[in-house]
């Protein structure tokens, strides 16, 4: 596992760590619990299965979430948030809030602030 040397600002750590629609989507899935790779491959419109891999890689690497292989055949791999993962849904759920607002808005033609 690689050491990262954090940025001095928290704002910065966390950007870091969730530094991409990919990541927050993932982090979104798993809130809901555990789920396997086709599942998450499925809901995540437009992520090929490489980036996917890679997310999901420097997320483990990053205490975000668990990798749990069991030994089957076909094998079968399961992801799942660590609780360090799951405490970013105090992050993640004002942004569905204010994201459902935004939608509202627009929807409604309004350009008032929120």
């Amino acid at each position: 596992m690689i050491k990262r040397e954090l940025p001095p600002c928290p704002v910065e750590t966390t950007l870091m760590l969730i530094s991409n629609k990919w990541k927050v989507l993932i982090l979104r899935d798993l809130l809901s619990g555990t789920k396997r790779f086709g599942e998450l491959k499925k809901s995540i419109t437009g992520i090929s299965q490489k980036v996917l891999t890679s997310n999901l890689r420097e997320m483990e690497e990053d205490g975000l979430l668990n990798r749990e292989v069991f030994a089957e055949v076909p094998p079968r791999v399961e992801y799942s948030l660590t609780e360090t993962g799951e405490s970013l849904s105090m992050v993640l759920k004002p942004l569905e809030k204010w994201g459902k607002n935004y939608q509202k808005m627009k929807s409604d033609n309004k350009d008032t602030a929120i």
